[in-house]
């Protein structure tokens, strides 16, 4: 608990310059995909690390806390930004000049979607984090589920790289906010997963033909 509330003050602190309501949001949300990539890459790094591999166990908790502050960064956008209105949340906005809403952008509605989505799989992944959960769904299904961790990390930075690269430029509708210094480090986030998980196969599979009978290869 205590390292996700630094890991939420130190994106906090980083943007001073933003609005307060934008700033929180954010930081929420970009520490959910920090902690959603240690979750990650504990299991192909431990591969390959001993001193990683004894890290493990925290990895259940990790995930518990990455879906949490997911949870609450849904929460403050639904709250303050969206206004629980679906409309909203789609990229819908009143527009005086034309007397009715319109899209202002078409990508928001969409990036929104894919962001609730990671976000409902990764409560269901929190939800199933216990040892009850692996007794009820046995340790093949259990795993199949969790394996959806990975799909959630992919959605997560699909939704934060719309909102990164695409939603605030020049042509946005209203003046864009100063740019956001997390942008590359989500890029190097993602492309090192992949690494992990290339290399972890490759790693996997060099194993499983060393230790394979003269016979069978």
């Amino acid at each position: 608990m205590l390292a996700t509330a630094l890991l939420v003050a130190m994106f906090w602190a980083s943007r001073p310059e933003w609005d307060p309501e934008m700033r929180l949001w954010r930081a929420f949300g970009d520490a959910a995909i920090v902690l959603l990539y240690v979750v990650l890459a504990l299991g192909p790094a431990a591969r390959f690390s001993t001193a990683v591999g004894r890290m493990l166990p925290w990895r259940r908790q990790i995930g518990i806390w990455a879906a949490t502050t997911a949870l609450v960064h849904t929460l403050l956008i639904l709250n303050g930004w969206v206004r629980w209105d679906l409309q909203r949340f789609l990229g819908y906005e009143f527009v005086p000049q034309l007397g009715r809403e319109a899209r202002m952008e078409p990508g928001f509605g969409l990036a929104n979607l894919v962001g609730l989505v990671a976000v409902l799989w990764l409560l269901a992944l929190a939800a199933t984090s216990t040892d009850r959960a692996v007794r009820r769904l046995g340790p093949a299904g259990w795993k199949w589920l969790h394996t959806g961790a990975y799909t959630a990390f992919y959605l997560s930075v699909l939704h934060s790289g719309y909102f990164l690269f695409l939603h605030y430029t020049l042509s946005f509708h209203r003046d864009p906010p100063p740019p956001n210094w997390f942008r590359f480090p989500l890029v190097i986030l993602g492309t090192l997963v992949l690494a992990l998980q290339g290399a972890a196969f490759v790693a996997t599979v060099r194993r499983r033909r060393a230790g394979a009978p003269s016979n069978q290869r």
